[in-house]
């Protein structure tokens, strides 16, 4: 079959996650016609993802996210108003996505949740399937725990997955764990989406915690814990806008723009990472068995549910700042467990591909992954 992606730029999850798929899809005879980017002036695409996507990548304008003076928290109200002012930048975009895929035909357009390409959808009423994905999809999940005490920021976190899932055939949930399976007929759990490469590299004990940052704002912040404790050492990488490939502010502190290839090895070898409550750089360490401390960026809803997540999912803990002294005293003390993350994620060709099937899925969870370990007590 012939596929088609629309991705949200913001971060490196959902653009690492496009990479997986597409070598899974190609592997398996499938066609990726076209890689459709949101971009913003806020954040330049990584280097390793246009020379991962061998492939026609277009990018068009997209809503982002604004953050504080700092550069660490999300300012929502700022946000939502400038997005809207954008209104005219963003039309221009969805007839390009038109125009993109009125040419390449494909059989399948699937949406790495960005908003334009749920508007997209909406819209224009393209011949092909729309499917979605992305761990925001846990939310119509009966399993998936919200974060407390935070009504309008649920409301709006809700309301923009419910956008960019507008019409969807399918909605695939990527989980840390299994659940049981939906009610929903349209929504599949499926395991962490990884590149084939990470399988490859090897693991090790190093002497250095890493972490990863999607606004840099915060660098500021590991800056100054690094020189209030010297015996601890941290690698750091960003994508901060004309900072050096590497800089080393510290002895003890060393920023790397990012590069993948490097952090997926500097990950197989840290004693553990501390990263804003993302979703896909806790499945790796999940599958390097590294355990995680999380910090869920201020005014983003999303991660502060990722980071309850993370927590029952047995991957470590979370914080409201990067404090390594907390983290090392926890793995001192602690040793962190969790259920055989590998055997989980390790079976996602094996589920995507019932689903590309005609036939039922889900009707027999067990049978599906062939697994007894891939099932879940959630008593």
């Amino acid at each position: 079959m012939k596929f088609l992606f629309i991705v949200q730029g913001e971060g490196r999850g959902h653009m690492t996650q496009a990479i997986s798929l597409s070598q899974l899809l190609k592997s398996s005879g499938h066609e990726v016609v076209g890689i459709c980017i949101g971009k913003s002036s806020r954040r330049e695409i990584p280097d390793f993802v246009k020379n991962a996507l061998n492939y026609p990548i277009h990018t068009f304008e997209s809503p982002n996210f604004f953050t504080d003076k700092t550069g660490k928290g999300i300012l929502l109200g700022k946000t939502i108003f400038l997005n809207l002012r954008l209104f005219p930048v963003f039309r221009r975009s969805l007839k390009f996505l038109h125009t993109i895929i009125t040419e390449t035909k494909p059989e399948i357009i699937i949406n790495f949740y960005d908003i334009l390409g749920g508007l997209y959808n909406f819209l224009y009423r393209p011949q092909s399937e729309f499917w979605v994905i992305g761990h925001q999809y846990l939310l119509y999940h009966p399993e998936f725990l919200f974060s407390p005490n935070q009504k309008l920021q649920k409301l709006l976190f809700k309301f923009n997955t419910s956008i960019t899932s507008l019409y969807a055939n399918k909605k695939l949930a990527l989980s840390f764990r299994p659940m049981r399976p939906s009610r929903d007929k349209k929504l599949v759990v499926l395991p962490p989406l990884l590149r084939e490469e990470i399988r490859s590299i090897p693991t090790g004990e190093g002497d250095f915690y890493l972490t990863y940052m999607v606004n840099a704002g915060y660098g500021e912040e590991i800056i100054a814990f690094g020189a209030s404790h010297p015996d601890l050492k941290i690698e750091v990488f960003w994508d901060k806008k004309d900072a050096p490939k590497v800089y080393t502010p510290l002895p003890n502190i060393t920023f790397h723009q990012v590069n993948d290839r490097l952090f997926l090895q500097k990950m197989a070898t840290c004693k553990g990472l501390a990263c804003t409550a993302g979703f896909e750089s806790v499945c790796e360490a999940m599958y390097f068995g590294k355990p995680v401390m999380v910090v869920p960026v201020k005014g983003q809803y999303e991660q502060a549910c990722n980071a309850i997540d993370t927590e029952n999912s047995g991957a470590g803990i979370y914080h409201h700042c990067f404090d390594f002294r907390l983290f090392d005293d926890y793995l001192k003390q602690n040793q962190v467990q969790n259920f055989s993350a590998r055997d989980w994620i390790d079976s996602f060709p094996i589920i995507f591909g019932k689903i590309l099937k005609p036939e039922p899925v889900f009707s027999d969870f067990e049978n599906l992954t062939g697994s007894e370990n891939l099932q879940m007590s959630t008593s």
